[in-house]
This record gives structure tokens, C-alpha cells and sequence, in this order.
């Protein structure tokens, strides 16, 4: 997809065609229903071979990824092949996320050591920004600085580096949320449409939720990866108060339950009617989107509206929100100093759309530190260091966020590496509705939207219209629609639609579809 010439090896096949697996792995990028090739163009770039017959073609290669089977013998086998075969500038890297780089690299040259890497792609690759960049005690600075260049201008990864430790960040924080939330469902005994209804959207989390997220990752393989953090987890970490399998979905896995692959989970099709399974009983039931005035209020309001609500559903939420944030805080310093690493691991390998400190920011610390007390329940250290300050700080000379030692470190990205989430923290939006904002930045204007779904509606089109407008007068470079979120736009807002339809106002329609025009039309044509 970034215009470059790669080979694609797996293991040969018997028969006519001994690429036929290296074949299926192509086949698979081109499903209409998850594309990872962006374009013919991209797929002619690719070739197909096997390790028998041509792992020679490797020897010129800049970069050789190996993501083979999860075992260790397996893999450096492999490594040992490399070592003989590429030349001595090919940097290579593994896409193992459960094995420690130091076990990886045992007993190979330190030359091989030192342009050796994990890279940990979060699937599917295409679609899913984070990259976790994990290095070696011999890792030369140079290697880890092309491969962090490249992944972010190259492929438009957003990079997080890593410390060589159990689950790195992103799986580390986002396993133990998914595991801390199916727990506690079963615990308030709420059903998986009340718990997804809540442990998502309202949260900035994806629409899945907890048991829709499970069905889609698959509920066997969920717990494959379960079994793999409490396997390489220290003995004391938090994680394991919710590793244990859970007896109903073990009976799920073994009646072959195991979610959208097999077309029965917590959620199936039955013709044209979704069903939830009881779990109570395993019966599947009918399943209607929950409607409370609660979660109205949140999706308006924010994280706090819930938090503060003394029903089951808000005493749900506060126990896995907490959970959540005192064990991501937990992981600072000693996992990684910099918490926005965190931030950033989750909010491109997991879509949430504030990462753990920034929720923290938004719901207080000094209430969430308050109420943890009340609770009896222990505070992490790091957590009291924000006490007197927020995790992420605005002043003149830019972003900055609490180091473990109470002060405050700027926010400097790579070279060429913008995220307009922060910078729009520094600045002040020229104009804004409900929909979106556009702002000032380095002579041009930025246009967010900010809708539900990003969706285009005509206080949208106002903000583009009156940016263009405005950026002509003022001589700016030019006009960016941009934002950090996890979809760019979802289109036309159907909402609007429905709602002419609804009041039989088909003259409003027609006035919105031309001005929708107009405003293409003013893209279209204007000299920015």
C-alpha cells in the first residue's frame, strides 16, 4: 500500500502450486469485506514465494517482518536462516506480542542483535493505526529511528515505543479492560446488551462494547490470549483477578459458541432478527437497542453523568472505569515514564477516543482519588502525583504531561509526525458550532468535525464553508478536513434526512442537498 516492492513467503505446499499458502494469505488481503490492499496497483507490488525455494530473495531486502507461528524454537530457527542468508544492513524485527525480545535474540551474534526489533502490527493492519516498537538492549539507536521514521511517514502508522515487557502497552491496559468489564457483568448480572450499551459509545469506546468486542475478536481466541498474559505476567499484577475462565462461556466454546465466525455468541443472526443470549440460561432472545435517559445524557454530557448515577448500571461503570485507570496508572513508572505512550496505545490500537489519563483528566482527579478512598481501596502512587495538577498541562510553549517525578515534560513528537489532537489544545477555534470548528494553524485552516459519526450536516458544511471563505481573505495556504477520531465521517447525516422525511419538509431537504452542492463547489473552485 505505500508503493513498495515486497515478497510474501510462507512455508511450501505439496502439489502443483508449493506457494498455495503464501497464495491464501493474498487471497485473504483481498476479502471484499475487510480489504487490506488499498488498490490493483498495490497488489502487483506483492510477490509470492515460500522458505524453501526462495528465502534467497531476502538477501537484498532493507527490512525482512517475520510473524510466524508464536513458538520460540520456531522463530529462531528462522532468525539463525536470516542471519546467514541477508545482507548485513537488513533490519529485522518479529511481530510477536507475547515473547520477550531478550528470549528472541538468545545465543544469536550481536551484530544480529543489534538491527533486531519488534514490531507489533494490531490487526487488521490496513485499518488499525498502531504500531508498538520494542527494542532490544543491543537495538542500535539508528535502527529503531529508521524503523519509527518509516512506519509513521511511509505506512501512516502512529508509533508507540515500547519497553521489553509482558503485553507491551496497548494489550497490557486494553485486555485487562475487556477482561475487568466481562467480570464485572457477571457480577451485577446484567446482560450483554446493557453492559455494551454502557461499557462503549458512552465512554468513547467502540459501539462493540465488552461481549459484541468478544464475539468479534472470537471468544476462543480471546481466551487463548488470556491464557498468554497470565502466563507471562508478574505473579502480584491486577490482571489475574480476572483471568480465570468463566464457566458459561467455557460451556459456549465447547457447544462451538464462539462468536461472528461461527455465527453464534453472545450475539447471532436469526433471518432478519439480531438475538442476545441469556446468560442465565443460554437462551437467545430478541435483542433491542437499550433506550435509558441515562445513556442520553452521557452521550451529551460525558463519563462523569454516569459515574455519578447510584444505579447498577452507573456502580458497573465506576468499577471498570476505576479498575481500568488504577491499573494503567500502575504501570507508570515501571512499565513506561511517559504516559501518553499509554494514551496513544490505546487510542490507536483499541479506538478509544481519550486515552486512560485523559479520561482522568476529564472526570478529576482529585474526585476519582476521593471516591477510591472512600471506597477503601488503594490510590497508585501516580495518581497522587496529579493530585495538585492534570495529567496533560496547556501553556504558551505548547503541550506538556506529568512526569512520574511531578513534573512537567513537554510532548514532542518525531520529525514530520503531527497529532492535531493535541495541537488543537493550543489553540482557539476561529469559528464553531455543534458540528464543527475550524482553527488556525501555521498559515492554514484546520476544519474538525465534531458531529455524531462525523456525519455532514449543514452546521458542517457552515464551518467549511466560512474556513474557505475566511482563508481566502486572510491568504492562508489552504484548507485541511481533518480529525483524530475513529472515522473520518460516516457521510450525509441520515439523522437530518429522516428528520425532513419525519415532518414531511421536503423543501428543507432540497435546500440542504444544495447547499451541499454549493459547498462542493466552493472546494472545488477555490484558489487555496
Amino acid at each position: 500500500n505505500a508503493g513498495i516492492e515486497v515478497w510474501l513467503l510462507d512455508l511450501p505446499s505439496d502439489g502443483e502450486n508449493v506457494n498455495s499458502l503464501s497464495a491464501k494469505g493474498l487471497e485473504r488481503l483481498k476479502d471484499p469485506d475487510m480489504p487490506g490492499l488499498m488498490s490493483v496497483e498495490a497488489e502487483k507490488l506483492i510477490r509470492l514465494g515460500n522458505t524453501r525455494d526462495d528465502f534467497h530473495q531476502l538477501e537484498d531486502c532493507d527490512w525482512v517482518a517475520e510473524a510466524v507461528v508464536e513458538r520460540l524454537d520456531i522463530k529462531q530457527a528462522l532468525y539463525r536462516q536470516l542471519n546467514d542468508v541477508c545482507k548485513g544492513t537488513t533490519i529485522i524485527t518479529s511481530n510477536t506480542s507475547t515473547i520477550p525480545i531478550s528470549l528472541l535474540t538468545k545465543g544469536m551474534p550481536k551484530k544480529f542483535c543489534e538491527r533486531f526489533a519488534i514490531t507489533h502490527f494490531f490487526n487488521p493492519v490496513r485499518f488499525m493505526r498502531l504500531l508498538e516498537l520494542v527494542r532490544g538492549e543491543f537495538t542500535r539507536e539508528d535502527v529503531i529511528n529508521t524503523l519509527d521514521m518509516f512506519s509513521e511517514t511511509m505506512l501512516g502508522k502512529g508509533v508507540v515505543s515500547c519497553s521489553d515487557t509482558p503485553g507491551f502497552l496497548a494489550n497490557r491496559v486494553g485486555v485487562f479492560a475487556i477482561q475487568c468489564a466481562l467480570y464485572k457483568a457477571f457480577k451485577y448480572k446484567l446482560s450483554p446488551t446493557e453492559a455494551d450499551a454502557f461499557f462503549g459509545r458512552p465512554l468513547g469506546l467502540p459501539k462493540t462494547g465488552v461481549f459484541g468486542l468478544y464475539d468479534l475478536i472470537g471468544i476462543d481466541l480471546m481466551a487463548d490470549v488470556v491464557k498468554s498474559l497470565v502466563s507471562i505476567l508478574p505473579e502480584n499484577d491486577a490482571f489475574h483477578k480476572y483471568s480465570s475462565p468463566i464457566e458459561f462461556m467455557t460451556a459456549m466454546i465447547a457447544n462451538g459458541q464462539t462468536g461472528n465466525k461461527n455465527e453464534k455468541g453472545f450475539y447471532k443472526q436469526a433471518g432478519d432478527e439480531r438475538q442476545v443470549i441469556d446468560l442465565s440460561n443460554g437462551n437467545y432472545g430478541t435483542h433491542e437497542r437499550l433506550k435509558t435517559p441515562l445513556l442520553e445524557e452521557a452521550e451529551k454530557n460525558g463519563i462523569s453523568v454516569i459515574l455519578n448515577d447510584k444505579s447498577p448500571y452507573g456502580l458497573y461503570i465506576w468499577d471498570v472505569v476505576s479498575e481500568t485507570l488504577c491499573y494503567a496508572a500502575s504501570l507508570v513508572p515501571e512499565v513506561t515514564e511517559d504516559l501518553t505512550k499509554i494514551d496513544d496505545a490505546m487510542k490507536l490500537g483499541y479506538n478509544w477516543i481519550k486515552g486512560p489519563f485523559e479520561l482522568l483528566d476529564e472526570i478529576g482527579i482529585e474526585y476519582f482519588v476521593k471516591r477510591l478512598k472512600n471506597d477503601g481501596r488503594d490510590v497508585p502512587e501516580f495518581l497522587l502525583k496529579g493530585l495538585n495538577n492534570k495529567f496533560y498541562n496547556n501553556s504558551k510553549s505548547g503541550l506538556s504531561s506529568l512526569s512520574p517525578d511531578g513534573s512537567l515534560k513537554p510532548i514532542i513528537r518525531s520529525n514530520g509526525v503531527l497529532r492535531f489532537s493535541e495541537v488543537r489544545q493550543t489553540l482557539k477555534a476561529k469559528n464553531s458550532n455543534e458540528s464543527a470548528s475550524w482553527f488556525e494553524y501555521e498559515d492554514a485552516a484546520i476544519v474538525e468535525f465534531h458531529s455524531k459519526a462525523n456525519a455532514l450536516d449543514s452546521g458542517s458544511l457552515d464551518m467549511i464553508s466560512d474556513a474557505i471563505s475566511e482563508s481566502e481573505k486572510m491568504g492562508l495556504r489552504g484548507v485541511v478536513i481533518h480529525n483524530d477520531f475513529q472515522h473520518f465521517s460516516c457521510g450525509v447525516s441520515l439523522w437530518s434526512v429522516r428528520n425532513c422525511f419525519e415532518k414531511n419538509d421536503f423543501d428543507s431537504l432540497d435546500a440542504f442537498l444544495i447547499y451541499f452542492q454549493n459547498t462542493m463547489l466552493q472546494m472545488r473552485n477555490s484558489k487555496l
